[in-house]
Order: C-alpha cells, then sequence, then structure tokens
C-alpha cells in the first residue's frame, strides 16, 4: 500500500519528503506528480513505506501537521479509478441516441 500526501508546497523535492516520513521508518519510494504541459509540481504525491505500522504511524503523526507553511492532508493511497475508454460521451445512449437529444429546432437550447 501507499501513502497519499496532500496540500504539498510546489517546491517540494522528493528528498524533502523521504526526510520528513523517515522519521517514522524506511521510505522505500516517493512520487511526486507534476504537470504534464508545465512540468510544475501538482502538490501532491505518494509515499511507499517499508510495512504498514510504518505507514500508519506516519499517517497518524503527519496528517494536519504543518509543514513548509501548509497544513498536510496523510491519509491511505485509494486505487487509481479505471475510467472507461469509449467515446460515447456526447449523451449517447445504448438506443443509439446522441449527444442533442430531440431538440432539433428549438431556440431555448443550453450549451
Amino acid at each position: 500500500m501507499s501513502i497519499y500526501v496532500g496540500n504539498l508546497s510546489y517546491q517540494v523535492t522528493v528528498e524533502d519528503v523521504t526526510e520528513v516520513f523517515s522519521a517514522y521508518g524506511t521510505v522505500k519510494r516517493v512520487q511526486l506528480p507534476t504537470d504534464r504541459e508545465t512540468g510544475r509540481m501538482r502538490g501532491f504525491g505518494f509515499v511507499e513505506m517499508d510495512t504498514d505500522q510504518e505507514e500508519d504511524a506516519a499517517i497518524e503523526a503527519l496528517d494536519g501537521a504543518e509543514w513548509m507553511g501548509r497544513d498536510l492532508k496523510v491519509s491511505k493511497a485509494k486505487p487509481r479509478e479505471q475510467k472507461p475508454r469509449n467515446n460515447a460521451g456526447w449523451g449517447a445512449t445504448a438506443g443509439g441516441g446522441g449527444g442533442w437529444g430531440n431538440n432539433r429546432g428549438r431556440s431555448d437550447r443550453r450549451f
């Protein structure tokens, strides 16, 4: 399992996070996702520790703690949700309907 760490400063580094969490056990891995377009840190990360007991201790101690001018949000990470891979957006239905429904010719459409 891993730990979700939210509300991180945009200047934080992997080394910074590793140092803070190592007070509670062995840090196996730190991930700090960045924005694809800007390359800027996204303000959250994930930490993997050696044991569940170490993770629990870190969560207990650091959730709500102030660090680098921010109150951390620390919890067990939840599995990433799988988004459907169909392109049926636009309101398509199983019956073959499409995005606009029966609104043809109506002047009160809202977008």
